[in-house]
C-alpha cells in the first residue's frame, strides 16, 4: 500500500479488512476501511454489498488465496481485478480475476504482494508501515519497559498449534535471557485458552522474573511494546511480522512451515530454521524438492529445535544491537 501510495499520491484507497486486522491497521488516517467480519457468516456478505452499492473502482488488488476473499471479491464493482498468477493462484483465485501478476519463483510471501506493484510498473518498493498506536498503547508499552531496559518480549503461539514450541524449552531461554544476559522478559499473548495455558506452564518452569502480559493488552498496546523490545522471540505468528513493522528484530522459531516464505521479512538471518531438516524427517524429502507452500505441521516437529539453538541466536542478536546506536 505505502509503496502504491508513494507512487500515486493523488490516488484514494480502500481496503476490505478483517475485524481483526482493523483493531491494529484501522487508525491509518490516509486508507478507507471497510470492515469485513467473517464471523458474520452470510451477514457479513450482505454487509459488504451493502458498503459497495452505487461504488466503481478502477482497480481491485485480489491479495488473498482463500475462497470466502474471493467471493467477497466478487461483491466489489471493479473494472480491472488484479489476482496472482495462475501457478499461484489457489482456491479457485482466478475464476475471480480478469488480469494477473506475473509468474514468480519461490518468493517470500511479502515479495509475491510488491509482484502486485511491479505489475502496475512501480517498481520502488517502500518497506514503510507507519501503524498509528494511539496514546494510550504508548502509555503501555513504558510501563511495562521503561526506557533503558533490555527485554526480550516472547510471544509464545501461533494461530497453529502444530507451530508451537514447548513450554519447558521458552523457560530455558526465558531463564538464560534472565538469569544469565540479564534481559527483562516479557511474555505476550491473545486471551485465548491455549495461550494462557501456555502462559501458565511456562511460568511454572521458570526460576527467573518474568512479566506476564497475556491477554492484558490490545494489539495497539502490544505493537507498541514490541516497538520498545530489544527482540521478539516466537513462532510462525502475527507477533513476527508486528515486530518487523516496528523495526525489531525477531528470533522466529521455524520447522513446520519454511522462513524463507513466510519468516520475518527482515529477521530471517536470526531464524532458527529446522525446515529441511523437517521435510527429510517426515516427508523423506530435503525441502529443495517438496512444493514451496508445504507445511509440516506434524506431531514433534517443533522439537527439532532445541534451547540451546536460540540460545545461540539470541546471542547473535545482542552482539550485532552492541554495536548499534540505542534506539530508545
Amino acid at each position: 500500500m505505502r509503496t502504491l501510495q508513494q507512487a500515486w499520491p493523488g490516488t484514494r484507497f480502500t481496503w476490505v479488512i478483517g475485524k481483526l486486522e482493523a483493531r491494529l491497521f484501522g487508525g491509518i488516517d490516509d486508507i478507507e476501511f471497510i470492515v469485513f467480519d467473517k464471523g458474520k457468516g452470510l451477514a457479513a456478505y450482505v454487509e459488504l454489498r451493502r458498503a459497495m452499492r452505487g461504488r466503481r473502482f478502477d482497480l481491485l488488488l485480489h491479495m488473498q488465496l482463500a475462497l470466502r476473499a474471493s467471493v467477497a471479491s466478487a461483491l466489489i464493482p471493479a473494472r480491472v481485478r488484479l489476482g496472482f498468477d495462475r501457478a499461484r493462484a489457489r482456491e479457485l483465485q482466478w475464476l475471480f480475476t480478469n488480469t494477473r501478476i506475473r509468474p514468480a519463483g519461490n518468493q517470500h510471501v511479502l515479495d509475491s504482494l510488491f509482484g502486485f506493484a511491479e505489475r502496475l510498473g512501480v517498481h520502488d518498493k517502500r518497506l514503510r508501515w507507519d501503524i498509528p498506536v494511539g496514546q494510550d498503547a504508548i502509555d503501555h508499552a513504558e510501563r511495562v519497559i521503561p526506557d533503558g531496559r533490555s527485554t526480550l518480549v516472547i510471544s509464545p503461539c501461533s494461530s497453529h498449534a502444530a507451530r508451537n514450541w514447548r513450554p519447558e524449552h521458552y523457560a530455558r531461554v526465558a531463564d538464560y535471557a534472565a538469569g544469565v544476559l540479564g534481559l527483562h522478559v516479557l511474555l505476550c499473548g491473545g486471551p485465548s485458552a491455549i495461550e494462557r495455558q501456555m502462559g501458565d506452564a511456562i511460568l511454572a518452569h521458570m526460576q527467573q522474573p518474568c512479566t506476564d502480559l497475556i491477554g492484558k493488552d490490545t494489539l495497539p498496546a502490544l505493537l507498541a511494546t514490541l516497538a520498545r523490545a530489544t527482540v521478539v522471540l516466537t513462532p510462525d505468528s502475527g507477533p513476527a511480522h508486528m515486530a518487523t513493522a516496528v523495526g525489531t528484530p525477531v528470533i522466529g522459531l521455524y520447522a513446520a512451515t519454511n522462513p524463507a516464505r513466510s519468516g520475518p521479512y527482515l529477521s530471517r538471518q536470526w531464524c532458527v530454521d529446522r525446515y529441511d531438516a523437517a521435510a527429510r524427517r517426515f516427508l523423506k524429502k530435503p525441502a529443495t524438492e517438496i512444493a514451496w507452500t508445504t507445511k509440516i505441521e506434524e506431531p514433534g516437529v517443533m522439537d527439532l529445535i532445541q534451547p540451546e539453538d536460540v540460545i545461540k541466536k539470541l546471542h547473535a542478536v545482542l552482539s550485532q544491537l552492541a554495536r548499534r546506536p540505542h534506539r530508545h
